[in-house]
């Protein structure tokens, strides 16, 4: 079970920092993404990070403004979001799946579990 959390309103160019919790004792086997959902729009890829840590990957909009990073021992993955943009406004998805696979995925039907939304609104 995967819980959101930290979304909220800011201004452009603030930031936030979001955090996910998952239940169970094997977070450290799995692999965690970000996915975003605008309204009218399809939910999109926004980061994804390796069961370990050591491998991400952030999607080209975000690149240099968010971090994806995790902390097993605590079996909750954080996204921090700075110099946010109007752009960015969306509910924001966590989630998981067993990490198998060399890539990080950023397809929806990769992941298995998914958290509640979290909305985030930047006002301009």
């Amino acid at each position: 079970q995967l819980q959101a959390l930290g979304g909220g309103l800011v201004q452009a160019g603030g930031s936030l920092r979001l955090s996910c919790a998952a239940s169970g004792r094997t977070f450290s086997s799995y692999r965690m993404a970000w996915f975003r959902q605008a309204p009218g729009k399809e939910r999109e890829f926004v980061a994804a990070i390796s069961a370990g840590g050591s491998r991400v990957f952030h999607t080209d909009s975000v690149k240099g403004r968010f971090t994806i990073s995790r902390d097993n021992a605590k079996n909750t993955v954080y996204l921090q979001m700075n110099t946010l943009k109007p752009e960015d406004t969306a509910a924001y998805y966590c989630a998981a799946v067993w990490d198998t696979a060399a890539a990080l995925g950023t397809r929806l039907f990769e992941y298995t579990s998914w958290g509640q939304g979290t909305q985030v609104t930047v006002s301009s």
